[in-house]
């Protein structure tokens, strides 16, 4: 015999409210959203354009440069020529570009938007109480559930591409923003309102330079989420390296699947030993 009450076996339909939700957007906002879909990808497209006219052996070198400038040490400039080198050699700088661009938007929305929001939960905790579980949803659930009403709401290319990566990547920024503020000792705290600091000042002074390295490995950390989406956002038509990966995949093609996924790998390992704090360096308040 069944014990379970009829009114537990009847479905919320959770479904067919997000449904209805975005058939309200597209049917009401359609205009609109189209209108900030071609204005971005306009963005993204030129900035990707302006890239591309620059030879690539003068990117390198520009990139090199940076490398050592940061963190002056020749092993990990000679590392990054040649890893920039070999995806020049197996004819993925175009997707690369396309791929860095998306990664640059996709990182520089999430860290506008999430450090200030992790600053603000550090500081209001009914704040991050109420952020705490959509974050966990939008870390957890699987991205091809929000890929759905994106490509319905602005349609095939990068936009869609760049929204989706967002989602997935913004909880770095947040959470390791509010992990850097909450961990700043009392005792720093208590000295700099010894010294009358205001709590602007205080935020400016002691806690976000305390704060400085748990931050930039959110940072990090977001740049590694987005570059794991690049396949992901290449099924609803976002130029880059997913586009041969999803090719290979279709065609089974193994030589053309292993040199665009090693592509992706280079340009991850780049951009994380580029961006990691240097070795014996503290960030300190002004």
């Amino acid at each position: 015999m069944n014990w379970t009450p009829d009114f537990l076996l009847e479905k919320i339909p959770f479904g067919k409210w997000v449904k209805f939700f975005v058939d309200g957007l597209t049917d009401n906002f359609h205009q609109e959203f189209r209108i900030f879909s071609d204005s971005l990808e306009w963005v993204i497209q030129g900035t990707i354009m302006s890239m591309a006219k620059v030879p690539p052996l003068i990117l390198i070198v520009l990139l090199c440069i940076l490398a050592y400038w940061l963190h002056r040490k020749w092993v990990l400039t000679i590392g990054v020529a040649g890893a920039m080198l070999l995806i020049l050699n197996l004819g993925y700088w175009e997707q690369t570009l396309q791929t860095v661009a998306l990664v640059i938007y996709a990182t520089l929305v999430s860290v506008l938007f999430g450090i200030p929001l992790g600053i603000a939960a550090a500081h209001r905790k009914w704040l991050f109480t109420a952020i705490r579980p959509v974050l966990d949803l939008m870390q957890t659930i699987p991205t091809f559930v929000y890929l759905i009403p994106t490509l319905m709401l602005f349609g095939l290319g990068m936009v869609p591409g760049l929204i989706s990566t967002v989602i997935f990547a913004i909880p770095a920024p947040i959470r390791l923003t509010y992990l850097g503020v909450t961990s700043v000792p009392e005792s720093l705290i208590d000295a700099g309102k010894a010294f009358g600091a205001s709590k602007r000042q205080l935020l400016w002074k002691v806690e976000l330079p305390h704060a400085m390295p748990t931050i930039m490995a959110g940072l990090t950390q977001c740049i590694m989420l987005s570059l794991s989406m690049v396949v992901i956002a290449a099924l609803v038509g976002a130029d880059g390296l997913g586009k041969p990966v999803v090719r290979a995949l279709n065609s089974v093609n193994i030589a053309m699947g292993f040199e665009a996924g090693l592509a992706i790998v280079i340009v991850a390992i780049v951009l994380d030993r580029i961006l990691k704090q240097p070795e014996g360096k503290e960030y300190i308040g002004g």
